[in-house]
């Protein structure tokens, strides 16, 4: 028997915007992703609902929906904070240093072109596989190797950078 849409939302909101803020590195952004998918979710719950995994199908959803979203800032303009983040989630128990580098890692993140991001966010923050993550993304493995490749290469020239400076 499957699950109430209100039951589903209620249990599935806190992830679902905690994955869309890291995805969008906007807590904004994030909220209105989630809402228009929630939304459409809502209207289509006797289908979805049905499913052996509606929050995958939602996820997806949300994916997606960022992937599309036409309001979106320019990548260089957006900067993740904590702020967005504890907002969703709360604020861990973090010392000084690991604190930085988590910021300095999510703005980093925050440059990478979209589905490269995606893939990234999908591997290292959910830890899904290539195939969980091709079918997310709606590609082939061997593109999704690629998105995570480029994406790490981004990422380590991007430290050493700024280990430089």
């Amino acid at each position: 028997m499957s699950r109430s849409f209100e039951d589903f939302a209620a249990a599935e909101v806190t992830p679902m915007l905690r994955y869309a803020t890291v995805l969008t590195c906007d807590a904004q952004m994030a909220q209105d992703v989630v809402q228009e998918c929630l939304l459409r979710a809502q209207q289509k719950w006797a289908r979805i609902g049905g499913l052996d995994a509606p929050s995958a199908y939602v996820k997806r959803m949300i994916t997606n929906e960022y992937l599309s979203w036409r309001r979106r800032r320019a990548a260089k303009d957006v900067a993740m904070s904590h702020a967005a983040l504890d907002v969703v989630g709360g604020a861990a128990v973090d010392d000084v240093g690991r604190y930085d580098e988590r910021d300095a890692m999510l703005r980093r993140i925050a440059l990478l072109p979209r589905k490269q991001r995606a893939a990234v966010v999908l591997r290292y923050y959910d830890g899904f596989d290539d195939a969980e993550i091709a079918e997310v993304l709606g590609c082939g493995h061997g593109t999704v190797r690629s998105h995570i490749s480029r994406a790490l290469t981004t990422l380590r020239a991007a430290e050493r950078l700024e280990e430089a400076r």
